[in-house]
């Protein structure tokens, strides 16, 4: 089960119907086309027709499991006394002083240059459940780092 906000699971449905009614007929189409060049034993670009639908067919089976497992966080329902998924939190690297703001959300909505990571990863692993002024020390890949908790917001 994937925990996720009604936007990111309207952006996953948006894509999905994107695939299906753009892509799949674009795949479709560059097979026929392919097929049309005549013997198939040696046409590479047929093969990589129907390799490329059969990544796009995998994507689709994909976004279809996840988008069926998905359940919507009411937002309503989300305090700020602790870090949880959906939580905005502002901290401070306590080694270099630096601040960071981070939401964290599901692994399907996660976007880096959106400030958002996602649940899975060892920093939002890190900070679950934590609370304001909580200092936490996070194994990451490039050693520990130490933060302290600012502000929790929705």
């Amino acid at each position: 089960m994937a925990y996720m906000s009604q936007e990111g699971y309207d952006n996953l449905v948006a894509e999905l119907k994107r695939l299906e009614s753009v892509e799949r007929p674009k795949a479709s189409a560059a097979i026929a086309e392919a097929r049309d060049k005549g013997d198939l034993s040696e046409n590479s670009e047929y093969d990589a027709a129907k390799e490329a639908q059969a990544h796009l067919e995998a994507k689709i089976n994909k976004l279809k499991l996840t988008i069926a497992e998905a359940k919507i966080v009411d937002m309503s329902r989300l305090g700020t006394d602790a870090v949880q998924i959906m939580s905005k939190v502002e901290m401070t690297n306590m080694a270099t002083n630096a601040k960071m703001n981070y939401t964290i959300v599901s692994e399907s909505e996660a976007n880096l240059r959106e400030g958002k990571i996602s649940i899975k990863t060892p920093i939002a692993q890190g900070l679950l459940n934590k609370k304001v002024g909580d200092v936490v020390e996070i194994k990451i890949p490039r050693g520990t780092v130490k933060l302290r908790i600012d502000n929790i917001s929705i």
